[in-house]
């Protein structure tokens, strides 16, 4: 599917044409998190959309406006749980406090049944537009639980007393890769750098990295230098974790009834 694919942008004829060659949604999802000095602080949510706009033009369906807000902010995030948070900190010009516990007023667990009440929403209104298959894209790997808990809420909703009538799942990328990049998966590093430098290279300066590969830049996490990443490594990853994610959301489309019933799979 080549031309304009995110909801949007796409008057009424335009969704309803697309809608009805491949009726899935992607809705991608991430959050506004330190990724170094050479990343920009949306990195998770920006590889998210681009991955689900690939994956749309190469397989059909329409990507929805990616989702930054609303996650838990005082777990799994690097301001908050990172040792380097002070210095994480420090380097957006913030006072540490601003990510001490309670500063979100709602405790973790409270903030964890608030989101994924926010995607149930999300999968209950992209249902009420028409589609078929619901594909979450988890740019921020924490969220990945998240997302697949909301999934599954999701399955067990009745309608007039039937199911939910359509199928939902989430994926991040990097875990329908690792049998060929085992190292995939990082945070601000070589695989993560890589693939925005293939995704979004006007957003990464790899000269903000110290030139001196044995120094890791702040809360920066990679199995590999990530002064070496590249948009060449990244475009291969990306093509990848695209191939594979539109077969599953074929399958998905193809044989509906595999994925209904008590314990689906995610």
């Amino acid at each position: 599917m080549a031309g304009e694919v995110r909801y949007e942008r796409l008057r009424p004829r335009q969704i309803v044409e697309a809608r009805e060659a491949c009726p899935v949604a992607y809705l991608p999802i991430g959050t506004i998190e330190w990724h170094g000095l050479h990343n920009p602080v949306g990195a998770d949510t920006l590889v998210s959309q681009a991955l689900a706009i690939r994956c749309a033009r190469a397989g059909g369906g329409l990507v929805f406006p990616p989702l930054y807000y609303g996650e838990p902010r005082e777990e799994g995030l690097m301001e908050a749980n990172s040792a380097e948070r002070e210095q994480i900190a420090a380097a957006m010009g913030l006072p540490p406090e601003n990510f001490a516990p309670g500063y979100m007023r709602f405790t973790p667990v409270e903030q964890v049944e608030n989101y994924q009440r926010l995607l149930l929403h999300c999968l209950f209104e992209l249902q009420s537009l028409g589609f078929r298959v619901l594909v979450v894209v988890a740019g921020h790997y924490p969220l990945i639980d998240h997302a697949r808990a909301a999934c599954s809420l999701y399955h067990q909703a009745r309608f007039g007393n039937r199911r939910a009538r359509a199928i939902a799942w989430a994926f991040t990328g990097h875990e329908l890769v690792q049998d060929v990049y085992p190292a995939a998966g990082d945070h601000a590093g070589y695989w993560e750098t890589s693939l925005l430098l293939a995704l979004c290279p006007e957003r990464v300066d790899m000269s903000e990295l110290p030139q001196d590969r044995s120094v890791r830049p702040a809360a920066v996490l990679s199995n590999e230098p990530v002064q070496e990443a590249s948009a060449e490594f990244g475009e291969k990853a990306v093509a990848r974790i695209v191939e594979r994610a539109v077969a599953q959301v074929r399958d998905r489309l193809e044989n509906p009834q595999a994925y209904y019933g008590h314990g689906l799979r995610l």
